[in-house]
C-alpha cells in the first residue's frame, strides 16, 4: 500500500473476530463507500467500527442528508450466504490477500474466495482476450496458459467466453485464477458453468462484489483493474480496437505492470488491438519464454519472495495430426466421403445445425490462415462432417484455400453472429 494512504498514526491490523469482519463488510457494502474511501475511513478512524459511526456525520458534512450505513442485518445475510457456498472472506492485510493487488491505492478491502487460498501468492500472469476468438487466438491463450503453469506461474484471467476460458482450462493443472465480475457463487456465463465449478476445485474464483450479485455492464471495468492489479504482467492474446481487454491493459499501465501482447494479421480485426499496442510499446510476446524474459526481476522476486516453485522447462509442442489432414485433403478432393475403415456418416444434418456449424467455422477462422486439420480438431468433429461444409462456405465466397492445406476467412463477408 502506498505511503500516505492512512492518515492515522493508529497501526492497520486486518479484522481478526467475526465482529470485526461485520464491520469491515458494513463499511464497504455502505452507500458512496469504495475502495480508496474505505481506506481512507479506516486511516482517519483507526477502526471500521468507528469509521461506521462516524459517517452519518462525515456525509451531513458533505451534504447529504439522512444517511445510514449498510445495516448489520444486511451484511450478515452476505455473510450466511458465502458459508453456504463454501466462500472464504479474505481481507486487506490478511495473510492470504494477495501482495501485488494489495499496493494498488484502490485495493478491494474485501474479497470473496473459493477454492485454494494459496495460489493467491503464487507469482501470477493475467490472460486475457476476444470473447469471439479465433482458433488461432484460442489455441495460442492454451498454448501460453499451459506453458506459464508448467513454469510455476498461476495464470489468472477474467473468466469470459472466448481466451478467458481457454486460459483457464490449460492451466488448470498448474494453477489458475478467476477473478469474477459478479457474486464468487453467481455462475456468469451460463455456458461456463462447469469451468466455473471445476475452478472452485482445482484453482481458485475470487470476487469484491457481494454475494448473490448477477454481475452488470459496470462490474466488469471494476473486475478488470483486480485481474491486472493481481498479477505481475498482462498478456493480451487477441482484441479488437474497443475491447475491455484494452482496458484491462490501460489498468495494467496504470497500475506499473507489464504489457505484453501477441501480434496478429494486420487485416484481422480480432488482431487490431493487440497490433496498436506492440505499436505503442507492449512486448511482442510469441511463447511463455518471452513473457518470463519480459518479467525478469520482477518474477525472480516474486519467486523469491513467496518460495515459488523453481521454473520447469515448457512442455514439447504437440505432434501434427498428419493422418486426419489426410483424410480431410482427401475428403475434400472427392477420392472417398468417409474414412479408410469407417462406415458411412449420419443422414444430412437439419439446416439449423448446418447454420450453427457454419458459424463455429467462421469463428475460428480469421485473415491469418489455419491449417485444414487444426480447424477439425479444435471443432472436435469428425473430418467427412467438417469437409463438405468448407466446400459449401468456399463456394458461398465466405472462406479462401490457400496451398499446404491452409484456410483463411474471407474479411468483407457477412460477419458470423456475435455474443
Amino acid at each position: 500500500m502506498e505511503k500516505g494512504l492512512f492518515f492515522s498514526p493508529t497501526p492497520f491490523t486486518p479484522p481478526t473476530t467475526e465482529e470485526d469482519r461485520l464491520s469491515w463488510l458494513r463499511l464497504i457494502r455502505s452507500s458512496r463507500v469504495g475502495p480508496t474511501t474505505f481506506h481512507r475511513l479506516l486511516g482517519e478512524h483507526g477502526s471500521a467500527a468507528a469509521a461506521l459511526e462516524a459517517l452519518p456525520r462525515v456525509a451531513q458534512a458533505a451534504g447529504v442528508k439522512d444517511y445510514s450505513p449498510c445495516p448489520e442485518g444486511v451484511a450478515r445475510a452476505e455473510m450466511a450466504a458465502a458459508r453456504r457456498a463454501g466462500a472464504r472472506m479474505v481481507c486487506f492485510g490478511s495473510p492470504h490477500y494477495p501482495p501485488d493487488l494489495a499496493d494498488l491505492p484502490d485495493a478491494p478491502p474485501v474479497l470473496w474466495l473459493i477454492g485454494d487460498a494459496a495460489l493467491l501468492h503464487r507469482p501470477m500472469v493475467a490472460l486475457v482476450g476476444a470473447r469471439n476468438a479465433s482458433s488461432l487466438g484460442l489455441r495460442m491463450a492454451r498454448r501460453l496458459a499451459a506453458e506459464l503453469a508448467e513454469a510455476g506461474i498461476a495464470v489468472v484471467s477474467g473468466l469470459a467466453r472466448g481466451i478467458d476460458a481457454a486460459a483457464h482450462e490449460a492451466a488448470l493443472s498448474g494453477g489458475t485464477v478467476a477473478v469474477q465480475a459478479g457474486g464468487v457463487d453467481v455462475v456468469y456465463p451460463l455456458e461456463n458453468t462447469a469451468l466455473t465449478h471445476t475452478i472452485g476445485t482445482r484453482g481458485a474464483r475470487i470476487s469484491e462484489q457481494p454475494m448473490g450479485l448477477e454481475p452488470q455492464a459496470r462490474h466488469f471495468p471494476q473486475r478488470n483493474r483486480i485481474v491486472s492489479g493481481i498479477a505481475l504482467g498482462v498478456v493480451v492474446v487477441e482484441a479488437a480496437e474497443r475491447s475491455g481487454s484494452l482496458i484491462t491493459a490501460k489498468n495494467a499501465l496504470d497500475q506499473g505492470r507489464e504489457v505484453m501482447a501477441v501480434p496478429g494479421h494486420p487485416v484481422d480485426a480480432r488482431a487490431a488491438g493487440c497490433n496498436r499496442l506492440i505499436r505503442e510499446g507492449a512486448v511482442l510476446v510469441r511463447g511463455a519464454e518471452d513473457v518470463i524474459e519480459a518479467l525478469g526481476p520482477a518474477l525472480a522476486a516474486a519467486r523469491a519472495n513467496r518460495g515459488a516453485a523453481p521454473m520447469a522447462t515448457a512442455p514439447e509442442p504437440r505432434r501434427p495430426l498428419g493422418h486426419l489432414a489426410e483424410v480431410a485433403g482427401a475428403v475434400l478432393r472427392g477420392r472417398r466421403t468417409t474414412a479408410p475403415g469407417v462406415p458411412p456418416g449420419p443422414p444430412p444434418r437439419p439446416a439449423a445445425e448446418t447454420a450453427a456449424l457454419h458459424r463455429a467455422i467462421l469463428d475460428r477462422l480469421g485473415a491469418a490462415p489455419l491449417a485444414e486439420d487444426q480447424l477439425i480438431r479444435d471443432l472436435a468433429l469428425p473430418a467427412a462432417a467438417v469437409a463438405p461444409e468448407l466446400v459449401m462456405l468456399e463456394l458461398d465466397g465466405a472462406i479462401e484455400r490457400a496451398p499446404g492445406g491452409l484456410l483463411s476467412r474471407v474479411q468483407d463477408h457477412a460477419a458470423a453472429p456475435r455474443d
